[in-house]
């Protein structure tokens, strides 16, 4: 089996395949990833309108492949979505998951929040209403606007050790940094939910070369929050436009990805090589 000695290695073919002939057992140590949901999305080389049944199915075979490669303490970070007309995507791939792995952290990537300042109370800087982020705005008598999805923290035995400070926030009210016995920095956990606003069309000069990606700070801390001096290997079955291979850079972390669309591909390796440009030493 061909040893990865890239930093980085990005291969445009067919992930379950390329699992099985590049990627030795247990050698993975966090994935970062989000496969296609499966809600009709329009991709340039993967059908997304697939019955239930056969997406459920192809899903199962991924994780199968996906399982044989994580490490024993490693993590799977799983991002999906649902739509409003169709909820229960999320949950019913959380079904499959959980045939392979245990569940063991929930996180909700927040695209949006509206906060009343009557809710706020008295926080410095927060001096009205607030209404932050970004999201695709339905019409409807039925639907409220879907303003998150999940992160599914999936892990082989459920009791991988975590850094949880590595993604941690100030303390809000400065008397609880010494409260504890312990005392410690002024940074507490951030919890499971993580406002991460995305790019927006004005702001890519109008084009959208990939239909639906993640920004590259949901795998960065993905990959902090494991813990980053005990990643070996970190890897996108689904790498898309290559985000995940720029947090793996920014982070020095090794890194695997495949991708079936060349034309993505052609996109993640200039901006991972934009990206290395940038870092000094690489």
């Amino acid at each position: 089996m061909p040893r990865l000695t890239q930093a980085a290695a990005l291969f445009n073919e067919d992930c379950i395949s390329g699992m099985r002939s590049r990627i030795a057992d247990g050698s993975v140590d966090v994935v970062v990833t989000s496969p296609p949901y499966n809600l009709g999305i329009e991709y340039s080389r993967y059908d997304d309108t697939l019955s239930r049944e056969e997406y459920l199915t192809w899903l199962g075979e991924w994780a199968d492949e996906t399982k044989r490669v994580l490490s024993d303490k490693g993590s799977l970070f799983l991002n999906i979505g649902g739509k409003p007309k169709d909820p229960l995507v999320p949950f019913q791939v959380l079904n499959v998951m959980t045939g392979r792995f245990v569940l063991q952290n929930v996180i909700h990537w927040i695209k949006s929040i509206a906060i009343e300042k009557c809710d706020a109370g008295d926080y410095p800087g927060i001096s009205g209403d607030v209404s932050v982020g970004h999201y695709k705005p339905i019409r409807s008598e039925r639907f409220v606007n879907d303003c998150h999805e999940y992160i599914f923290h999936l892990t082989i035995s459920g009791d991988v050790p975590l850094d949880r400070l590595a993604v941690g926030v100030p303390y809000q009210d400065k008397s609880n940094v010494g409260r504890w016995k312990s005392g410690g920095p002024d940074v507490r956990c951030r919890g499971n939910t993580w406002f991460i606003p995305y790019a927006t069309i004005q702001s890519r000069d109008g084009e959208r070369p990939h239909p639906a990606t993640f920004p590259v700070k949901l795998p960065e801390m993905c990959m902090r929050l494991h813990g980053i001096e005990r990643i070996r290997l970190a890897m996108d079955p689904f790498l898309g436009l290559g985000h995940s291979a720029v947090a793996a850079a920014r982070l020095g972390v090794p890194f695997a990805g495949f991708e079936i669309d060349g034309e993505y591909l052609k996109e993640a390796r200039g901006l991972l090589e934009k990206e290395t440009r940038r870092i000094p030493g690489l």
